[in-house]
């Protein structure tokens, strides 16, 4: 997909028109090496009361000429109007790289950008308040076909779970059952979400207890298990990435995916 962007248009307006023209609503996109004319982020940071695990920096800002290396997000809706969540790596402008959760408000595209889309029909990411974490989260939520959709379908689609992982539960252990309750053999696995620190494969472990994180690329297969490839920011600002080790991340405020069925 083209993103083309109007002057002075957000990176979720460019986005949201997008997919609007297409005749769709909601899907997980891929950014890779995009220039940005505006790209501000937040990290995690320790909660200023005791209402909720964590919370976010201050703003870092990002002006003309920084690059976002690599991002994944998921559009979805917010008070009846698209909203996406994203989080990336990146080299502000003059900055060294970094990486972050990116507003959606105060970002812009330097010009259009190609990026890698798995729209999604049937199902969207609603934002709902959450009791147990206190933040306003995406929810997966069924929605009727727009119109068109079902023949879009009959030209090339592949089932897919969009679905969020809640605190304390271990990511690949969840997306292992969830694969298995819908019957797939094996699925690509895309998204993006925050874990309590990670234990990586090669016996690395993170200790910030509030991060960031990016799936670079993940899959499932019956019989093997969850395979994520991941980059991972902490409450330090430091980024580490890393094949996580099964059974031992627990979710820290929520994880989103997108499985792919796969042959």
């Amino acid at each position: 997909m083209t993103l083309d962007p109007l002057p002075g248009e957000t990176v979720l307006a460019t986005l949201s028109r997008t997919f609007a023209e297409t005749g769709y609503s909601a899907g997980y996109v891929s950014l890779e090496d995009v220039a940005m004319a505006r790209m501000n982020y937040v990290i995690p940071a320790e909660s200023p009361d005791d209402s909720h695990a964590a919370w976010y920096s201050a703003t870092h800002e990002g002006g003309p000429g920084s690059r976002i290396a690599r991002a994944g997000l998921h559009l979805g809706q917010r008070d009846g109007a698209p909203f996406l969540h994203c989080h990336g790596i990146w080299t502000p402008a003059g900055a060294p790289e970094a990486m972050g959760h990116l507003l959606p408000f105060e970002a812009e595209l330097a010009g259009p950008a190609e990026v890698d889309v798995l729209a999604i029909s049937g199902a969207q990411l609603v934002t709902r308040s959450d009791a147990e974490t206190n933040f306003p989260l995406f929810a997966p939520e069924s929605v009727p076909p727009a119109p068109g959709e079902a023949e879009r379908e009959r030209a090339g689609s592949a089932r897919g779970l969009l679905l969020t992982i809640r605190p304390n539960v271990d990511v690949c252990v969840m997306i292992s059952e969830a694969c298995q309750v819908a019957g797939f053999e094996a699925a690509s696995v895309h998204g993006i979400g925050s874990l309590v620190g990670a234990d990586y494969e090669d016996g690395t472990s993170i200790p910030s207890y509030a991060t960031e994180v990016l799936v670079r690329s993940g899959s499932w297969r019956r019989g093997q298990g969850t395979c994520l490839d991941i980059a991972l920011v902490g409450l330090d600002g430091a980024i580490s990435t890393g094949i996580l080790r099964q059974g031992c991340n627990p979710v820290c405020v929520t994880f989103e995916l997108l499985l792919i069925e796969v042959a």
